[in-house]
C-alpha cells in the first residue's frame, strides 16, 4: 500500500468525519458526556484501518497523522475565508432568553433544561429570568448571559462542562 494511498484514505475518513458530525447535530466537542467519549474512541479504531490499511508501519501512521492535521489547517483557513462552508459546519448562536422572556421553541430544540438555565444564570449571580436581558447559546456551547442588573456584567457558562472531565478528581 502506498503513501498516497493512505493520503487518499485519510481524506476520506476527515471527510466523512465531518460531515457525519454536522449532520448527526454535535455543535461542538467542549459538550461531550460519556457517550460521546465513547463514541470517539470507538470510530478513532474503527477507522484506523480504513485510513491506513494493513499498513502498520510508523511512516503509514505518520502519514495519515500528517495529512489530518494537513487537512485541518486547510479547513480552518477555508471556514476562515468561506461563509458558505462556516455555516454549513458551524450553528449559528441561538437566542435563549430575551429581556426576561424565554424562548421555549429554542430551549426545547436544543434540548436545554430549565435546570440547565437556571445553573447558567446563577453562575453570572442571576436570580430571576426577569433579570436576564439576553441569553444566548454560543457556537462554542458556552450560554452566554448579559443581566439587566445595574453594575453586573456580560459572562458566560461553559454548558455541560463537567462531562469534560475523565480524571476521577
Amino acid at each position: 500500500m502506498g503513501i498516497f494511498d493512505i493520503v487518499f484514505r485519510s481524506l476520506a475518513v476527515y471527510l466523512f468525519m465531518i460531515i457525519a458530525i454536522r449532520l448527526t447535530g454535535k455543535k461542538e466537542l467542549s459538550q461531550l458526556n460519556t457517550g460521546d467519549v465513547v463514541l470517539i474512541l470507538l470510530i478513532s479504531n474503527a477507522v484506523q484501518n480504513a485510513m491506513v490499511g494493513p499498513d502498520t508501519s510508523l511512516l503509514g501512521g505518520l502519514v495519515a497523522a500528517g495529512v489530518l492535521f494537513l487537512l485541518n489547517y486547510i479547513l480552518k483557513n477555508f471556514l476562515y475565508k468561506n461563509e458558505r462552508l462556516r455555516n454549513f459546519i458551524y450553528q449559528k448562536p441561538e437566542i435563549l432568553i430575551h429581556h426576561g422572556n424565554l424562548d421555549f421553541t429554542t430551549l426545547s430544540r436544543l434540548k436545554i433544561t430549565n435546570e440547565e438555565l437556571q445553573e447558567a444564570m446563577r453562575e453570572h449571580g442571576v436570580e430571576r429570568y426577569r433579570d436576564v436581558r439576553l441569553a444566548m447559546l454560543e457556537v462554542d456551547g458556552n450560554i452566554s448571559i448579559i443581566s439587566n442588573i445595574d453594575g453586573m456584567k456580560q459572562s458566560t457558562y461553559k454548558r455541560k462542562q463537567a462531562h469534560k472531565r475523565l480524571d476521577a478528581s
